[in-house]
């Protein structure tokens, strides 16, 4: 194999691809990424069993040919070359860097022991990439990290017809964002459920090109395969990922809450002063949400060593009537942060029922209007003391 590339675009693609790599690969050949040079260009891939990563750009192919090759290492080095065109030449055993007065000579993995990659499913729509990696990060943050639970480290894609929802929890908070889409087929429907770390890495690097093709393959859940591909700085982006087994909990309809007490404020004055306030708030503890009658104060503290207080404007509103039906709320405070940070509202609206129950969170374009109901978050309440 001998090819030559614009060294920002190997660097380009060699770091997306890299970032697919596992860290403790079960068998040492997965840690390589395969380069392949024929007359169409060069495609760079990674597959570890699970999620596959394969990128095609231009370059000039004197000879073709294939080479698997350390891919945290290349892309160290790639990241490292100077900005003059690139050599890359391979055999059997070595690979060789040319870039300039650089030059690197790496050992070759054996190709002939690299797993086959997993073919791109059938095509299910496209969604507008922009709005896609909005929406992904909006639901993301409810998503579960603990590995021995599974099932709430995943986010749920359904497909209705022209709508795409993406769902999230970890049990704690739950998140939904519904946004429009082109099906492929006008009565589309089924669902999957994506791990979020692969959803998250994919929606953010796919945001050059316009569009992110969604694919998926039909099987139960486990079995399944969901792919996406678009266009990026580097070239054409593919990426596949075997969808999470198990039973997604049925927590929709926990964003249908009916508020007795709801609560509107400034989504950025919230932030500031949760930020603060959270300073004191000691591990575990909440931090509280004080309702008054037109604003709101917000409160943490860590024993008697320190305490913080900052009241907000606020538009309070009992729905019930007669006594309200809430006078205090107690947050976790990163996810109160979380919720805020990625709402994309200028303002919040915060629906209450009872003390130590959900409590809904959407945006508004303004104080008074209508609430923004394609993004909602629930946050578990936390029970305050007395």
């Amino acid at each position: 194999m001998k090819i030559r590339l614009e060294r920002d675009v190997l660097a380009e693609a060699v770091a997306w691809v890299a970032r697919s790599l596992p860290t403790r690969p079960s068998v040492p050949v997965l840690a390589g990424m395969l380069v392949r040079a024929d007359a169409g260009g060069v495609v760079m891939s990674s597959f570890d069993y699970e999620t596959s990563a394969q990128i095609s750009v231009n370059a000039q192919v004197a000879d073709e040919g294939e080479a698997l090759i350390s891919g945290r290492l290349l892309a160290d080095i790639s990241r490292s070359l100077p900005n003059k065109p690139v050599d890359i030449t391979a055999d059997d055993s070595r690979m060789e860097l040319v870039c300039g007065s650089a030059r690197f000579t790496l050992q070759t993995l054996p190709v002939a022991e690299y797993p086959a990659l997993p073919t791109m499913p059938e095509s299910a729509g496209r969604v507008a990439s922009v709005d896609f990696a909005e929406a992904v990060s909006q639901v993301v943050v409810a998503a579960g990290r603990d590995e021995l639970l599974p099932v709430f480290t995943g986010v749920r894609m359904e497909l209705d017809g022209e709508t795409l929802s993406l769902l999230a929890t970890d049990r704690y908070r739950m998140a939904l964002k519904e946004i429009s889409w082109q099906p492929d087929s006008p009565q589309a429907t089924g669902a999957a459920l994506v791990p979020a770390k692969v959803l998250a890495e994919t929606a953010k690097s796919m945001t050059a090109g316009e569009a992110v093709n969604v694919s998926l393959a039909a099987g139960g859940s486990g079995d399944g395969l969901i792919g996406f591909s678009g266009t990026g700085p580097g070239g054409m982006r593919e990426t596949t990922t075997r969808l999470l087994d198990g039973e997604f909990p049925k927590v929709r309809h926990l964003m249908n809450i009916q508020p007795a007490l709801s609560v509107r404020a400034d989504t950025a004055e919230l932030i500031a002063a949760a930020k603060r306030v959270a300073l004191v708030a000691e591990r575990n503890t909440s931090l509280r949400m004080m309702i008054g009658e037109d604003s709101v104060v917000l409160e943490a503290a860590t024993g008697d060593q320190a305490q913080a207080s900052e009241a907000i404007s606020a538009t309070v509103e009992n729905h019930a009537g007669g006594e309200p039906a809430i006078s205090a709320a107690g947050f976790n405070p990163g996810y109160l942060l979380d919720a805020l940070t990625v709402l994309d509202a200028p303002f919040a609206h915060f629906s209450f029922t009872a003390p130590g129950k959900p409590c809904l969170i959407t945006g508004l374009a303004e104080i008074d209007g209508e609430q923004l109901m394609d993004y909602r978050h629930v946050i578990m309440l936390m029970r305050l003391p007395g």
